[in-house]
């Protein structure tokens, strides 16, 4: 919540259930994988400039959505634990808490006005589980209605149930119903082969090190508020910067050079790390890097962490071509082998009864980034460069999609966070969000490397 009174009432409260009943019975178990992300939630926030929830659609809209959840019985479950000691979801059709909000402002002025504090209030928000989840709804969905017909649709969830992916494909699938199309993205419920592990490896990879020293590190209790600011950049920009990087790097992608350019940026103002050294942990999505790949629509976890570590005098006086190639050299060189080691080493950490260990924090302590590039799909134009999002594929009415959609993550910890995501334009285009202290925020909302890019600011963390 931010200090000063909060613009969004919350009005009203219901339950929405799948159409038809589950059957008695039917649970869905979690993976390792899933158990590991315990500890972190996920919120989305899909903005409309026209709100479909009139009068005359508002029953269209939540019938569709009650459609949607007979595809997806883990949502509508409620979590209870196993004879193992392990979470799973008792498929009940408990139902969504779904929640109807006002907010006191236009689309326009809110994305102007707002910061990243403001913006938690259009979700439902609580990081922490309670002692006992029988009735307590996993996935909630908030309705805000701006002034003039404005709409921004909050999804939240637990990490446990579904990784960055999964949730906004559930949130596109709702979308598909709603205008009567087939799925484009069908959920896969049952893990596939490849999250299955092989407890007996012995496989070392960088990556299960990296895993294995997360549960003893020790994360000072946070002393200051943290503070998130949105860049956008266009196309034409990106275009012109990845030529501009293209001897260092030509096959450099948008990610790959925002971030490079906001991880320098950053480490700029962490200039008294007394080791000398930079660490960047990579969020990455791995559904279709497996020989056999992952089902995009698979629901559930299918994302890994890997760390790039690089020292003080690269970051803060290299040359963005070269620190976009070393980026760009990490994120091609994961494979199956190390996204194996780390579900193996997470399988084989189980107790002698089968229970899993309490999870850790993922996202932290070192600065985290989020990479979404599988989300972004050739699209039907005949032209260089052209690529549309799945996130923007989120249209409850044909010709309406998002003008702009936000990520966060609960119980993040440590030096911060950053996102890159798509942006409503289509092609290069990209939008990176970045959470960090208020202080770094507002210096970094001034750095005339990043404003020399001509990003249009939105929810501006120095407000």
């Amino acid at each position: 919540m931010s200090d000063v009174e909060s613009r969004v009432n919350v009005h009203s409260k219901l339950t929405v259930v799948s159409s038809e009943p589950v059957g008695p019975g039917k649970t869905h178990r979690f993976s390792a994988l899933d158990h590991a992300m315990g500890q972190h939630t996920l919120h989305i926030i899909f903005y409309y400039r026209n709100n479909p929830f009139d009068k005359r659609l508002i029953n269209r809209i939540r019938g569709s959505l009650a459609d949607l959840l007979c595809l997806y019985p883990p949502v509508t479950g409620r979590l209870f634990r196993g004879e193992d000691g392990n979470w799973a979801v008792k498929c009940n059709d408990a139902g969504v808490r779904t929640l109807r909000a006002s907010v006191g402002t236009t689309l326009d002025e809110w994305l102007r006005s707002a910061d990243g504090s403001e913006e938690r209030d259009l979700t439902v928000w609580k990081d922490d589980m309670p002692d006992d989840p029988d009735i307590w709804s996993p996935f909630r969905i908030q309705i805000n209605d701006f002034e003039e017909g404005g709409l921004a649709i909050g999804l939240s969830c637990t990490h446990l149930h579904a990784d960055p992916t999964s949730a906004a494909l559930f949130f596109k699938s709702w979308t598909d119903l709603n205008r009567a199309e087939p799925l484009a993205h069908p959920p896969v419920l049952i893990h596939p082969p490849a999250l299955q592990a092989q407890p007996s490896s012995t496989t070392n990879t960088e990556s299960k090190t990296y895993y294995a020293t997360k549960p003893d590190l020790e994360v000072s209790p946070r002393s200051t508020k943290m503070a998130t600011a949105t860049f956008r950049f266009s196309n034409s920009t990106i275009k012109q910067c990845l030529a501009e990087v293209h001897d260092y790097c030509p096959n450099a992608t948008p990610f790959d050079l925002l971030a490079a350019l906001f991880w320098m940026r950053v480490a700029r103002l962490n200039v008294t790390k007394n080791d000398g050294r930079h660490a960047l942990s990579f969020s990455t999505d791995f559904r279709g890097l497996m020989n056999a790949p992952i089902p995009l629509g698979f629901f559930g976890n299918a994302v890994h962490f890997s760390l790039l570590t690089l020292d003080a005098e690269t970051l803060g006086r290299g040359v963005l071509g070269q620190v976009t190639e070393i980026v760009h050299r990490h994120v091609v060189g994961l494979e199956e082998e190390e996204f194996r080691s780390v579900i193996d080493w997470l399988e084989s950490r189980k107790g002698e009864t089968g229970e899993y260990p309490p999870p850790f924090k993922m996202y932290g302590p070192e600065l985290t980034c989020i990479n979404t590039e599988h989300m972004i799909i050739p699209s039907e134009l005949e032209e260089e460069n052209a690529y549309r999002s799945l996130l923007y594929e989120a249209k409850f009415e044909a010709h309406e999609k998002p003008v702009h959609v936000s990520y966060h993550v609960g119980n993040v910890e440590g030096e911060g966070l950053i996102v890159v995501l798509p942006s409503p334009e289509e092609g290069l285009a990209r939008t990176v969000m970045v959470t960090l202290p208020e202080d770094q925020i507002a210096t970094l909302c001034e750095d005339q490397a990043i404003l020399a890019l001509e990003p249009t600011m939105l929810l501006d963390g120095r407000k």
